[in-house]
């Protein structure tokens, strides 16, 4: 049976998760305690989740408490853990949850894009350590296969609904295409660094930060690979620049109405847009005046993001009739498995009488080697052909283990 325990953003707060929070280094360790002690193992780490998938028969599992303790432990935790926190899902659970969450359907923002590449890590993890089960490495290609097909064949990720997604999707809507353009940082906090490096990954070039503070400007332009200038030059980077983000927690405005339009004179009808992510707001809202110029508060990102939500929201019936196909296909293959060791016996048999029949025949016949190697053909042949229909039923019927219990009865088969 596959097991799945786990502990995520739906049922702890991230005072909890962060407990059970796996880092690449500690992975291996983990993995081969797990491997260890369960025959394989995967663990699936990331910042609003932590699960741990095993396959082991079912009267071997024990308690929840005693996988919560067995994770925890892996993880070097002494302190005992609350087990309601966690969930406990088997066979079919485990399969669609771990589909779900590659496909970006059980993420803390609907349709992220990151939680694939973390499936897929979270994979070959386990196979350099070694730990990967066949039955949960074939579970976690087919949920990756999920979340590929998801992302390429409906529209769950392509709507933005962060504020840097948000306002890489604003540029690119009001400035057409992002390439050679000049992104200034008004600000050295974690909210502008990030919507900075988003509109950089998506194409501009030019980066210049300022803060009131030099010394921090200049630390997050050499992250950036940009520029730092001294607050009292914020006139002139305005001027030189075609986004602007700014993200301070000054009480008043650091830019206003009049800095903004005197601005405008020196771009030359050049359009400007403006991301004011602060709280309270760093633009004068009546900027927004201003020909050529356009402005967006944290709430015009929210409507948007909110707004773009709802988009992604009406893909989720297609995300599930992709994650019905690869389970269908999943489940063809699991259920293939129960069926081998028949399919396996029934052949030997099949071939120790074709062979001992073909024994006393060649034995009474004067052939030549040549024919000898054509009646051995066409007897193999035969069986196989027998064979075709029988073991095709046994792998794709749903009832494959009572057609299995049949043919053993039947052929009186034994192990091989």
């Amino acid at each position: 049976m596959i097991f799945t325990v786990g502990i995520s953003h739906r049922t702890a707060p991230v005072e909890v998760r962060e407990q059970l929070a796996f880092s690449t280094a500690e992975l291996p360790d983990a993995l081969r305690h797990l491997s260890d002690e369960l025959g394989g193992a995967i663990i699936l780490s990331t910042c609003s989740r932590t699960e741990l998938y095993i396959t082991i028969p079912s009267d071997k599992v024990g308690s929840v408490d005693g996988l919560v303790s067995l994770l925890a432990k892996s993880k070097g935790l002494n302190e005992a853990l609350d087990p309601l926190r966690f969930y406990v899902l088997h066979d079919q659970e485990a399969v669609r949850h771990l589909h779900r969450v590659a496909a970006g359907i059980d993420s803390m923002v609907l349709g992220e894009a990151q939680i694939l590449g973390q499936v897929r890590e979270a994979l070959a993890q386990a196979q350099h350590a070694h730990a990967a089960h066949p039955l949960l490495a074939r579970l976690f290609r087919s949920a990756i296969s999920s979340g590929r097909r998801a992302r390429s064949e409906t529209n769950i990720g392509r709507y933005a609904v962060s504020v840097s997604s948000t306002a890489v999707a604003l540029a690119k809507r009001t400035l057409k295409k992002l390439s050679d353009r000049t992104v200034l940082i008004v600000s050295a906090g974690e909210s502008g660094k990030l919507a900075a490096k988003s509109l950089l990954d998506s194409g501009a070039s030019n980066i210049i930060v300022t803060n009131r503070t030099y010394a921090k400007a200049r630390e997050l332009a050499a992250k950036l690979g940009g520029e730092a200038v001294p607050f009292n030059k914020l006139g002139e980077a305005v001027a030189a620049a075609d986004i602007v983000i700014s993200a301070t927690e000054s009480e008043g405005f650091v830019l206003n109405y009049e800095d903004v339009q005197s601005v405008t004179a020196e771009r030359k009808g050049r359009p400007l847009l403006l991301i004011d992510i602060a709280v309270p707001r760093d633009i004068d809202p009546r900027v927004r005046e201003v020909t050529s110029v356009h402005l967006y508060d944290i709430d015009d990102l929210q409507k948007v993001a909110d707004t773009n939500m709802q988009q992604r929201a009406h893909e989720v019936h297609k995300v599930e009739a992709i994650i019905d196909e690869e389970i269908g296909r999943f489940n063809d293959w699991w259920r293939s498995l129960e069926v081998l060791p028949t399919i396996a016996a029934l052949r030997q048999q099949a071939e120790t009488s074709r062979r001992a029949e073909l024994e006393r025949t060649l034995k009474r016949l004067d052939l030549t080697p040549e024919e000898q190697r054509r009646i051995e053909a066409m007897t193999s042949a035969i069986v196989k052909k027998i064979l075709h229909k029988p073991i095709s039923h046994l792998k794709t019927n749903g009832n494959g283990h009572h057609y299995s219990e049949a043919v053993r009865a039947l052929f009186e088969l034994k192990d091989v």
